[in-house]
């Protein structure tokens, strides 16, 4: 079986880094670069695609909503287009900076809340994708399971790969409990362990209640700002490798 494990990166600015992407990027099998509304700027994004070219890491896009201060995860009052141009501007930026270290990027990951609002919105899910695929119809879409990401990339012909999120915390519908509540976020390693191994052997996650779902993926991500990001990425491949699976980029695994 083949594994992409993913994490958010190139999420500082200037000089401030939230992880060690450099570290990251030797356990990683593909990259979701900030784009420079969230996080990241145009050094930044130079640096992640060389890192990623030199590491053989899949490259992808990691769009989010303009509020540094914010992290990208408080929603604002945008209309559909605007979104879309947003979400265009910083995709076109990376893909201007891979071309120019002969790189491509493969695929596209929503950043929190920009990726809440396109979920919650049937006809702005087909807007974003339909504009996706006009700039790159071999863009894989990283999605959840069953979302409307999902089904609007799928409308639109795009490939997707579906994304078991390590340490964050589902509810008993399979969405993901709000980072503001308690467990919501997953730092434990005993814990991160546990999830990932369960999920590899039999393809389900325990929820927050204690409940037990389905969880179809073939990608599993590792917030970068995790606290212990790090070493929780090292866990998620070792588990991966114990199961005798391989690692293999999103580009190979989309369906």
């Amino acid at each position: 079986m083949k594994i992409d494990l993913n994490s958010d990166m190139g999420e500082g600015f200037g000089p401030y880094r939230l992880c060690d992407d450099e570290a990251m990027m030797k356990i990683v099998s593909s990259a979701n670069i900030a784009c420079g509304f969230h996080g990241g700027d145009p050094d930044t994004m130079g640096r992640m695609v060389r890192l990623a070219k030199l590491n053989g890491v899949g490259i992808g896009a990691h769009p989010g909503l303009p509020d540094r201060l914010g992290f990208g995860r408080r929603e604002m009052p945008f209309q559909a287009d605007e979104l879309r141009q947003q979400m265009l501007y910083q995709l076109g930026a990376l893909m201007a900076i891979a071309r120019a270290e002969r790189v491509a990027v493969s695929h596209i990951s929503f950043h929190a809340a920009m990726g809440n609002m396109v979920n919650r919105d049937p006809v702005l899910a087909d807007l974003m994708m339909d504009a996706i695929a006009t700039v790159d119809a071999n863009l894989v879409v990283f999605v959840t399971s069953g979302s409307e990401i999902e089904g609007a990339a799928k409308r639109t012909r795009l490939k997707t790969l579906a994304l078991f999120l390590a340490d964050r915390a589902y509810d008993a519908g399979g969405r993901l409990v709000a980072r503001g509540l308690p467990g919501a976020v997953i730092k434990d390693e005993a814990a991160v362990r546990a999830r990932v191994r369960k999920f590899l052997l039999d393809g389900s996650v325990e929820t927050g209640d204690g409940g037990v779902i389905a969880m179809p993926a073939r990608s599993i991500l590792v917030h970068s700002d995790t606290p212990g990001a790090l070493e929780l990425a090292g866990i998620v491949r070792a588990e991966i490798e114990a199961t005798g699976a391989t690692l293999a980029p999103a580009a190979e695994l989309a369906e």
